[in-house]
């Protein structure tokens, strides 16, 4: 399903006993970007740049030092800063913009002496479900290069799918980091809101949603990677502490919701696929319940979607106005529906958010799990926003994307780890949920589970 490029602990190991080096680890990496170019998951690269930082992580382990990430290299989403590098959104208006400074997790990431070899694709503002750009074009999924690994962290996901690297940083704002990475076949993690501090970086249409999300092969990396980025910092107001990892996930309550308790769509193979899942734990002694979270009446993604809209229609509705054209049709429109929007549209979004929250508030008090499909469907034609037709219904653009946006509003953690293939081998994903605060207890949790599928 996924290519095997050793793992950031077998790189971080291998560089630190002094089997490799950081340098030669990065040059491997470089030649199999180089290779891969038609997937075009990696926009912009900086040889140059990459081998002085790996030089320097080497010098800093001849000097002694200690570092849980020394050498591994890193794809980076391309909407957050990593100084000195050209991050771009993809978008026109960001074409030649060179990143200032890094963003916190950024210089956390070098600090654990992870070097950054690549930017990775996303689609414009990261505001579409498919990774496509109007600077750099499609990314491809790399089982089929016909069809798109979802987006809008589709070229991370795909980064560390096609074993170009053993972990990728994308960002999260409504399933970004969870969906694509369910569409490849890899771990996806989108932490609480304000676990892994934000920024410095652009200027985020999402309010109060996106979040840091580590991508890698396996459970494993995604936890090594959180606690190099995790933790408050004075910069960003919203950063917060996480506790501690709470018990095994024998021990856990846990629920499964095959629709989230919404009125959705989902592809017979995706069904099947998570209640076999559910078999198989259950047989190896989890104990998991059925049981929907309970939504106040009316509560839709529709209803919610006004935040991105006006979000977007605030940062770029002045350019928009004077050119339309330069933006991704896709993200023109959703930037028209914003300037549409009253402000009574807007505040009965964030009244539906709130909702949301509550729900899921309410839900937590009884579970401390709960187990959803990531995605309803495999991943589709890269020339559509989404799949023509879902558990046999037609599918609006947005049909693929139902079982991720409402954590987010609920800032959430949630974790996406591969679950099953169709029969062309095209992966789906289980997405588990936590308590918002409780990432390591979902990272041990997830950890289990994942040897018990594998198992």
């Amino acid at each position: 399903m996924t290519q095997r490029t050793n793992s950031a602990h077998e790189i971080a190991a291998d560089v630190t006993a002094g089997r490799t080096t950081a340098v030669e680890t990065a040059k491997a990496a470089l030649g199999r970007i180089e290779a891969a170019k038609a997937l075009n998951a990696v926009v912009t690269v900086d040889p140059e740049r990459t081998l002085a930082d790996a030089a320097a992580v080497d010098a800093r382990l001849r000097a002694g030092e200690t570092m849980p990430l020394a050498g591994v290299p890193v794809i980076v989403k391309d909407n957050i800063w990593v100084g000195g590098w050209r991050v771009t959104q993809g978008s026109r208006l960001f074409a030649d913009f060179i990143a200032p400074r890094d963003a916190i997790a950024i210089e956390r990431l070098r600090s654990a002496g992870a070097v950054v070899v690549g930017i990775g694709a996303t689609s414009e503002f990261a505001s579409k479900g498919v990774t496509t750009s109007p600077l750099f074009g499609p990314t491809r999924h790399p089982l089929d290069p016909a069809l798109t690994p979802g987006g809008s962290s589709g070229g991370p996901a795909a980064a560390v799918a096609a074993g170009l690297v053993p972990l990728a940083i994308g960002t999260d704002a409504g399933g970004s980091s969870r969906r694509p990475p369910a569409h490849v076949g890899v771990a996806g993690f989108k932490p609480s809101y304000g676990a892994i501090p934000y920024g410095p970086g652009f200027a985020e249409p999402f309010f109060g949603l996106s979040v840091i999300a580590p991508i890698a092969a396996d459970i494993a990396d995604i936890a090594l990677a959180f606690e190099a980025l995790a933790g408050s910092d004075p910069r960003d107001p919203d950063s917060a502490v996480i506790a501690k990892e709470v018990g095994d996930v024998a021990g856990l309550r846990m629920a499964i919701s095959p629709r989230l308790g919404l009125d959705v769509a989902v592809d017979d193979v995706v069904a099947d696929g998570l209640a076999s899942t559910v078999d198989r734990l259950c047989a190896a002694g989890l104990r998991i319940t059925q049981r929907d979270p309970v939504w106040p009446a009316g509560v839709t993604e529709d209803g919610i979607m006004p935040l991105q809209h006006a979000g977007l229609a605030a940062l770029y509705g002045d350019t928009f106005r004077k050119d339309p054209t330069i933006f991704d049709p896709d993200i023109a429109g959703q930037i028209a529906r914003g300037l549409s929007w009253s402000g009574a549209d807007v505040a009965g979004a964030l009244l539906a958010s709130t909702a949301i929250a509550g729900a899921f508030a309410a839900f937590f008090t009884e579970f401390d799990l709960l187990l959803t499909p990531t995605v309803p469907c495999v991943a589709w034609p890269l020339t559509q926003l989404g799949p023509d037709m879902i558990g046999g219904k037609p599918a609006s653009p947005r049909g693929h994307a139902v079982f991720t946006p409402f954590v987010n509003h609920a800032r959430l953690p949630a974790i996406s780890i591969p679950c099953g293939t169709d029969p062309r081998g095209l992966p789906f994903g289980l997405q588990i949920i936590a308590r918002r605060g409780q990432d390591r207890t979902l990272l041990g949790a997830a950890r289990g589970i994942e040897a018990l599928l594998r198992g």
